[in-house]
């Protein structure tokens, strides 16, 4: 997000660009990290409820270099949400749905605030302010949600993806745990991830708009 420096015309337009990124993240995080804690609470999984994280206040979940991160380089992480799987009853499935809370409740919440976009475009809302507020919640939780569903170590989708192929092995696990973080970063940095996510967000984008169609 630093390169996008360039394309405001004063430091208060940034600065106001950087103060919606900062709420949509907390948002996406929060929701996020709630999910996962709530789902395995639900599962059994008293963990990370114990440690407070089944919480939707922010401060719980934020780590600072992580939060700083995502507002500057559009990529960065929260606190994990730890689990123990021997209070699990099906360590496998739940595993699977655990991992997977966070990016559902992250489109979740992109389609509630796409909605409400919506409904003030329609409804005549011009404020610039509240548009570019909710719209980036929106795209923030839909890139939040793509990104964690890639299957590489530590994202919710590597785990996704180990527990409907247990048989991976140590092998697969040995690697994507060394090198799992660098290959997010040469993705990141190479422009592959937009090749990736981009399609696949239009596509949420437009089933959004279309079930919103349905109401008007």
């Amino acid at each position: 997000m630093l390169g996008r420096i360039g394309q405001f015309t004063n430091i208060s337009d940034f600065l106001i660009y950087l103060l919606e990124m900062f709420l949509a993240i907390l948002v996406s995080i929060t929701f996020h990290e709630y999910a996962h804690a709530a789902v395995a609470y639900k599962l059994g999984d008293p963990t990370a409820k114990n440690m407070g994280r089944m919480s939707l206040d922010p401060t719980r979940h934020l780590d600072l270099m992580g939060i700083v991160c995502f507002v500057l380089f559009g990529w960065g992480w929260a606190k994990p949400v730890m689990t123990n799987s021997r209070n699990l009853k099906n360590p496998r499935r739940d595993d699977l749905l655990i991992s997977i809370a966070g990016p559902v409740a992250n489109l979740i919440v992109a389609f509630v605030f796409y909605a409400v976009y919506f409904a003030s475009k329609v409804l005549g809302n011009d404020s610039v302010i509240l548009l570019n507020i909710l719209s980036t919640i929106v795209s923030v939780n839909i890139s939040f949600a793509l990104f964690n569903l890639l299957p590489v170590y530590p994202l919710d989708g590597y785990h996704v993806l180990t527990s409907i192929f247990p048989k991976l092995g140590f092998k697969f696990f040995a690697f994507m745990s060394r090198y799992g973080m660098w290959l997010l970063l040469a993705l990141s940095y190479s422009g592959v991830l937009d090749y990736i996510l981009t399609p696949a967000a239009i596509a949420i984008y437009d089933l959004f708009f279309n079930i919103c169609l349905i109401f008007v």
